[in-house]
């Protein structure tokens, strides 16, 4: 039963645009809390600034032990080749690119009635252009909102190899990671 699951879920995903996907055991998956610590320096400049990234997404050490209630994760690649490695316009359009495969993976789970699925996304929600945070209004789209991996502090470069994928794809690349860590039902 396991396996013809993963093989949906992995061409569901993949028909959806991702470059690679696999599923894995959750047991697999690396998780530190200095990757909260690095959310905190701010080197994305969204720190305190979306209800589903640090600190407003909740404490490290819960959402660690969040991740240990699923089975299995449905990890997800894609990769964007751009003009060079400093096309920063282009990371953000690869960026943007991973939202709605995302958004459709909820509908993917939705009709394969797996309803106990953590979604976990690249960097930051991106539901809204603007995060109703930086207004001072609660989440607008709480049933859409995403965290990210890193939130949870799951180690990415770790997660790559654990899912048979590649962290890094090629000069002039950028690879984006998603996840969904599930139960059966």
């Amino acid at each position: 039963m396991e396996n013809k699951l993963f093989e949906r879920l992995i061409e569901e995903v993949k028909n959806l645009g991702a470059y690679k996907a696999n599923v894995i055991a959750v047991n697999k998956i690396s998780l530190d809390r200095a990757f909260r610590n690095m959310c905190e320096t701010n080197a994305c400049g969204v720190y305190g600034k979306c209800w589903m990234c640090p600190p407003d997404v909740g404490d490290i050490d819960m959402l660690m032990a969040e991740v240990g209630k699923y089975d299995y994760a449905l990890v997800y690649q894609t990769v964007t080749e751009l003009e060079d490695s400093f096309d920063f316009e282009g990371m953000v359009e690869a960026k943007k690119s991973t939202y709605p495969i995302a958004q459709k993976l909820r509908n993917v789970f939705k009709d394969m009635n797996i309803t106990n699925a953590l979604h976990l996304g690249a960097g930051g929600c991106g539901v809204c252009e603007v995060c109703s945070k930086r207004t001072g209004e609660p989440c607008r789209f709480p049933e859409l909102a995403m965290p990210s991996l890193e939130a949870y502090g799951v180690n990415v470069s770790q997660l790559a190899p654990a899912a048979g994928m590649k962290y890094i794809n090629g000069q002039d690349t950028v690879t984006y990671f998603g996840a969904v860590l599930f139960k059966e039902n």
